[in-house]
């Protein structure tokens, strides 16, 4: 029995020496969640806000629409949705070319839709031919704004660190947002990492204060991209105002 109880011991020793000497363990002290390899996040999050945007393509006139009928490029970006859905339903942590392309591709395609939608509704009240009635104008400008939070927060996701499944398995060391959790960890659990929500938020906070709020941009792709994401809020937010309060008068 004491030679049985002395083998244990020594493979439970073993064991922990061989954890300790993980990655994951550093000086003694568990590593960040954002810093380590961990699960992934759920994919129903990021599934929902991307159907949202592609509904909300749908409420934009089809004036201001890249295709007509209306309803093709979002059937065209729900079936791309469905297929990442149905490819990896549950947690992202699987590397794969095609659905990091399919992802990518869903996103470009609702980026450059919305960005038709501005440039069209932008000449449009430049001209006089857009905005008769505050209300719908509103409605339209509106569905616009929120889309493009939407789809930068995309981005914003994709991209950290080399996307989503990049980060689940911890391959690269280099944040491209500074969160603040990152920077006071007692703040937030062992296993606290960004997810889509996160992106979500800045995005918002980003179209909403047209800077950085309590996520810093550390890469340079991080920089342009949130002053493009300014730059279109300011136009829509603006000109869409603008003309609504002159209509109301």
């Amino acid at each position: 029995m004491d030679e049985l109880e002395h083998v244990l011991a020594l493979r439970v020793a073993e064991t922990c020496a061989a954890v300790l000497r993980t990655p994951a363990w550093t000086a003694g002290h568990l590593k960040p969640a954002w810093q380590r390899r961990t699960r992934g996040e759920p994919r129903w999050q990021v599934a929902a806000c991307t159907a949202v945007a592609i509904g909300l393509q749908v409420a934009v006139p089809g004036r201001l629409a890249v295709l007509r009928p209306v309803w093709i490029l979002p059937a065209l970006e729900g079936i791309l949705l469905v297929t990442l859905f149905i490819a990896n339903p549950h947690r992202i942590d699987r590397e794969s070319r095609v659905l990091r392309m399919l992802g990518l591709t869903l996103a470009a395609l609702i980026s450059f839709a919305n960005a038709w939608s501005v440039v069209s509704l932008a000449t449009g009240l430049v001209r006089g031919t857009e905005g008769e009635n505050a209300g719908p104008l509103l409605v339209t400008g509106g569905a616009i704004w929120l889309t493009n939070v939407i789809v930068f927060g995309l981005w914003y996701w994709e991209f950290d660190r080399g996307g989503p499944v990049a980060r689940a398995l911890g391959t690269r060391p280099y944040p491209d947002f500074q969160f603040v959790q990152m920077t006071s960890p007692q703040l937030a659990p062992p296993d606290w990492e960004p997810a889509f929500a996160d992106y979500l938020y800045l995005a918002f906070t980003n179209a909403a204060a047209f800077s950085p709020t309590d996520v810093m941009p550390l890469s340079r792709w991080a920089k342009l991209a949130m002053t493009l994401q300014s730059v279109v809020s300011i136009v829509t937010v603006a000109l869409i105002v603008a003309r609504a309060v002159n209509i109301l008068k």
